[in-house]
């Protein structure tokens, strides 16, 4: 550990890391309506969705590693300046084709996190891990829950109307394009204060040794390898099926609510940020304490459970509001939620505690399985688990709800998640007897 400031160090990385999820989030309302507007249908836009984690599956490893070799600070300062570029090729994407491209590099960009994440396990000590990615973590909660807030102001039409005026002709301004301008904004801000007070936290004699020039090998390669290792195996499945499981969500959720209650991007903004204000709840605060209680093994396992049943319960909540009371005749004032909608609040409700505890756990568990000089490269390899399943699961999902039926990509990944419960529980059981012993 080489920074002489670590709270403070740990604070800029929250900051990094909540500016770019800003970013990131002003568009996950936008973008599969930005699809449709290009004629494209609800699974070439699952397909776009799953165009960014394709990427990212590519890039994180090779940014962890790099960033083993040569510093945190470099490759984070690289990543912002391609999210930037993204953002702005996504403002002016004029077809289908350029609007994948510009997902495709935001992609790449956004491996980063194992770069973050590993910067985080070079400044914290191994008792306050979960602390630090947990507060990580918030800064994933809070950007999703101003993110899509900011879409929704972005993509309204008069805030569109008062840049029209502004903005030079040629400047192509829409409910589209303007969120994408600001979300390249965002970021372009992130990466110059980042450039100003970002420190490197690792030594110099610890990224100036030579590149080997043994073959690599590749992502797959890499994850059949990790598979077959005991313990970094089963966090690895872990994180797969966790991230196959939930991206059934993640890409059919606007789709959901847009059929059964005709919700647009403004609707499920509010619904978002609802969302990611209980993550950031639990993330933040939450975590820390319950780790220190509980410990990260059975957090995991308790955050799958809960998520089993309430990830299947998703697509019945105009079925589940039956049972919610008519607050309409309660509040006969103002407007009030239909009873299907509050049904599907208190459903995402603990999907997202138990996601925040599950993901959160299993980053420390990852952490905890590397030496300090593999934290990038095994944050990377974990994270390209989880990305390489949110590439497959957003089209099989996509698949499911309009070849099958809607509510098979919920059940069919709440039913993922049951051998997680298996594996963690079993990994747990050895932990303790080999403590014991």
């Amino acid at each position: 550990m080489t920074v002489e400031n670590p709270r403070r160090a740990l604070g800029v990385v929250f900051l990094i890391v909540f500016v770019d999820l800003l970013g990131f989030g002003i568009l996950i309302p936008v973008i599969p309506l930005y699809a449709l507007s290009f004629g494209a249908t609800e699974f070439v836009g699952s397909l776009l969705i799953a165009s960014y984690s394709a990427m990212q599956f590519l890039a994180a490893p090779l940014l962890g590693r790099l960033s083993d070799s040569r510093g945190r600070r470099p490759v984070l300062l690289l990543s912002l300046t391609g999210s930037v570029l993204a953002w702005l090729l996504f403002g002016v994407a004029g077809s289908l084709a350029v609007l994948f491209a510009a997902r495709m590099l935001a992609g790449a960009m956004g491996g980063n996190i194992a770069t973050a994440q590993a910067y985080i396990a070079d400044i914290t000590a191994a008792d306050d891990r979960a602390k630090g990615l947990g507060l990580l973590g918030a800064a994933f909660g809070l950007g999703f829950v101003f993110g899509p807030a900011l879409g929704g102001f972005f993509a309204s039409e008069s805030v569109i109307t008062a840049v029209r005026g502004v903005l030079p002709a040629f400047v192509p301004v829409s409910e589209f394009s303007l969120p994408s301008f600001a979300a390249a904004v965002i970021t372009g801000t992130n990466l110059v204060v980042a450039f100003l007070i970002l420190p490197e936290s690792r030594p110099p004699d610890a990224h100036e040794t030579p590149a080997s020039t043994e073959p690599r090998e590749s992502r797959v390669q890499q994850l059949l390898s990790a598979l077959r290792s005991p313990g970094l195996g089963t966090l690895v499945a872990s994180f797969f099926l966790v991230s196959f499981a939930f991206s059934a969500l993640e890409s059919q959720f606007i789709f959901l609510t847009n059929d059964q209650y005709g919700y647009g991007a403004t609707e499920n903004a509010v619904l978002l940020t609802y969302v990611g204000v209980v993550l950031a709840v639990v993330q933040g605060g939450l975590v820390g304490p319950l780790t220190d209680r509980f410990g990260e093994y059975r957090l995991a396992v308790g955050g799958a459970a809960i998520q089993v049943l309430t990830l299947a319960a998703v697509p019945f909540s105009p079925q589940l509001g039956a049972f919610v009371p008519d607050l309409g005749a309660l509040l006969p004032v103002g407007p009030v939620l239909p009873a299907g909608v509050l049904a599907l609040l208190v459903v995402m409700t603990p999907l997202s505690f138990g996601n925040a505890l599950t993901n959160v756990s299993l980053n420390t568990l990852v952490s905890r399985s590397a030496t300090d000089d593999e934290q990038g490269g095994a944050f990377g390899l974990t994270q390209s688990a989880g990305s390489l399943a949110r590439t497959f699961g957003p089209a099989l999902a996509g698949g499911l709800y309009t070849g099958v039926a809607f509510w098979t990509p919920f059940v069919v990944g709440g039913a993922l998640l049951v051998p997680i419960l298996v594996l963690l529980g079993r990994l747990d059981r050895e932990a303790v007897t080999s403590t014991a012993g």
